[in-house]
């Protein structure tokens, strides 16, 4: 969509994030000629009318609230298939890229940020509105310390959709509400409980709650409180840690009522602590920043490119070029004035020093000499002095956007050797180049390699080899558009130093700037396999790990009669074995039926019950018609079967 209008009047100029309905551009709204946010949503809204209904009250709703610290809205509407949204461009960027960028923040950049978002979804609770998807990504922090918050509507706008499934959970999972999870219903306390766990992820540099999967992180929340952020980093007040508790209560009546309410608490807070004031720097490598350096290029106007008349130059004419982009300043050349003449000195009168003739011209020579090698040695010091500090070292070239072969042609007649390597992006399509390493505009020597990083799409945990060194795995794990975290050692049968393990797992789709926790091996020592039998393999998974044993990804299942189905029945290898730390152990968990009581049932009803468990039915009728009551069975109501196994009837006539 780069170069393309849309209605006529936005330009599109540059792609800054995507996400998983929508795509945000930089643009231009040639008709007032200001910069603009452009969001334009996946084309299989545009014949939802239900949706398209629900965009334009959204738009509507929020464009009529006034806050310092909203992101404005300036229109809406649908262009070749394409519903979109114009906002206010915030240069800058996101709270997620300065997370990434500084990792956890000190108290008082946490209030210089939670206090505008608090006072901005106050506004809007003040109106009615809720966020609903309250995240780092929607919090946007401008180069000149802004705070602002984006996104007011458009998850309330796509859960209207006939579209959207009634099983997806829309909204961030990290963030949502335990009520949001169960039920879908959101309150004005749902936005306070995603503060809460943003001023968490702030404070410690990650969120409270991390699983396999969006479902798992979401539901964690149903059975489990925030912890306290001191649990995590030390040096967080008690304050701060009251503040994230009551926040994010699982029970909404015991949060605060509203933004409102909170940010009056959080202002009490700082007022207490005595908390400076602070301006929030904006991120560094923000993706706003790198949008801004590849915008279309616009052609020059006629009038730039007229010739001017031309007039004569004199002296103290002063010429400027007409094109803005490389001025020059030149000025007529003109001859030096010439010095008056100097009169002759008078001839010396002839002195005769015979003697001393020889040793003067002698000495004269040397002076000569040693002025040459002088003047040699400081071009030479001068030259290399010029190589080192600037001559051998040319300039990146910037290749963002362009395909693999043409930024390899261009890298090389800039004079660097490249090589490519994959790189994870949210923005850029599979294939595309994302940028270089060392970045555009690095000063590198020349004939250095330039790495042309290509895209490799969603970002994932990147696949390793447990005794990689640290410094390869971490690269990595950058390279995928993921945060590398030190979390310690583990033990593990890799050489002690090296990667041991990594926690998602290898393969594992994250958001872009996701944590993934590397592990150092600790090395191996001999340790005996627990007996985890009978417990879930949730809590058998967490024996295993503080031994210092490994949990094989899958499971075995197999039929135990003395263990209830899905607890674990025994290992492999088995408990009591010696084994080595970071070994894999395997689960054998039991998959036995817990057979239903049907005493008293018709047979039908008893068919029914026990073929719905998956087992299999036999009757033994005291009279030879199928109608009666099951007077007994066996195995008997409570008993663990194995699946499939056969339950006998048997029944009476009454």
């Amino acid at each position: 969509m780069i170069g393309q209008m849309l209605d006529g009047r936005y330009r599109i100029d540059a792609p800054i994030a995507r996400g998983g309905m929508s795509m945000v551009f930089r643009g231009v709204d040639t008709r007032l000629d200001r910069p603009v946010a452009i969001k334009v949503m996946d084309p299989k809204f545009s014949g939802d009318p239900q949706f398209l209904t629900r965009f334009e009250l959204e738009a509507r709703s929020v464009a009529k609230l006034k806050d310092p610290s909203l992101v404005s809205v300036y229109d809406q509407g649908v262009d070749g298939g394409s519903p979109f949204l114009i906002m206010e461009l915030v240069e800058g960027g996101t709270l997620r890229e300065l997370l990434r960028e500084r990792g956890p923040m000190p108290p008082h950049a946490v209030r210089a940020v939670a206090e505008p978002v608090l006072r901005a979804l106050g506004a809007a609770h003040a109106s009615g509105l809720v966020h609903r998807d309250v995240k780092p990504e929607n919090v946007l922090i401008s180069d000149s310390g802004e705070v602002k918050i984006a996104d007011f509507g458009l998850v309330r706008a796509v859960a209207g959709s006939n579209l959207t499934s009634s099983s997806v959970i829309l909204g961030t999972a990290a963030y949502l509400s335990p009520e949001q999870v169960s039920a879908g219903n959101s309150d004005s306390r749902s936005d306070v409980y995603a503060v809460g766990v943003l001023i968490f992820e702030m404070l410690t540099g990650r969120t409270p709650f991390i699983g396999d999967t969006p479902l798992s992180i979401a539901y964690q929340r149903m059975e489990n409180d925030v912890p306290a952020p001191s649990e995590l980093i030390d040096g967080v007040p008690a304050q701060f840690d009251e503040l994230v508790t009551r926040a994010t209560a699982r029970e909404p009546a015991h949060r605060f009522a509203d933004a409102t309410a909170m940010a009056t608490e959080l202002h009490r807070v700082a007022i207490e602590l005595g908390l400076p004031d602070y301006r929030v720097p904006a991120p560094s490598e923000s993706a706003e920043h790198l949008s801004a350096r590849y915008r279309v290029a616009q052609p020059v106007p006629e009038a730039a490119t007229a010739v001017a008349p031309a007039r004569p130059v004199t002296a103290s004419t002063t010429r400027i070029p007409a094109e803005p982009s490389h001025t020059k300043v030149m000025t007529a050349p003109h001859p030096a004035p010439q010095p008056p003449p100097v009169p002759a000195p008078a001839a010396p009168s002839p002195q005769h020093h015979p003697e001393f003739i020889p040793d003067r011209a002698k000495s004269r020579q040397r002076i000569v000499i040693w002025s040459a090698v002088v003047v040699v040695l400081a071009l030479l010091l001068g030259l290399g002095g010029w190589w080192l500090g600037v001559g051998r070292y040319s300039s990146v070239p910037s290749i963002a956007g362009m395909s693999s072969e043409r930024a390899a042609v261009v890298l090389k007649n800039a004079g660097f050797a490249t090589t490519l390597r994959d790189k994870a992006s949210d923005m850029i399509p599979v294939g595309g180049v994302v940028g270089t390493d060392p970045s555009a505009g690095a000063r590198v020597p020349h004939g250095s390699t330039v790495a042309v990083l290509v895209s490799s799409g969603k970002p994932k945990v990147p696949a390793y080899r447990p005794g990689q060194d640290v410094e390869t795995v971490n690269r990595l794990i950058r390279d995928a558009g993921l945060v590398p975290v030190d979390s310690g050692e583990k033990p593990s049968t890799a050489a002690k130093g090296s990667v041991g393990v990594l926690e998602p797992a290898a393969g594992t789709v994250l958001p872009t700037g996701a944590q993934v926790r590397v592990y150092r091996s600790s090395g191996s020592q001999p340790v005996t396999v627990p007996d985890v039998s009978g417990k879930t393999v949730e809590e058998a998974k967490a024996v295993l790990r503080q031994t210092g044993l490994t949990v094989a990804t899958s499971h075995r299942d197999e039929f135990d009669q003395q263990v209830p189905a899905g607890q674990v029945a025994a290992t492999e290898p088995a408990a009591g074995t010696r084994s080595l730390t970071g070994s894999a152990v395997t689960l054998v968990v039991s998959n036995a039926v817990q057979v239903p009581d049907v005493s008293g049932l018709s047979v039908k009803q008893a068919r029914n019950r026990l073929e719905g468990a998956g087992l299999k039915v036999q009757v033994n009728h005291i009279f030879s018609n199928d109608h009666g009551t099951v007077w007994a069975q066996s195995p008997g109501g409570g008993a663990n079967a194995a699946p499939g196994s056969t339950v006998t009837l048997t029944v009476l006539p009454f």
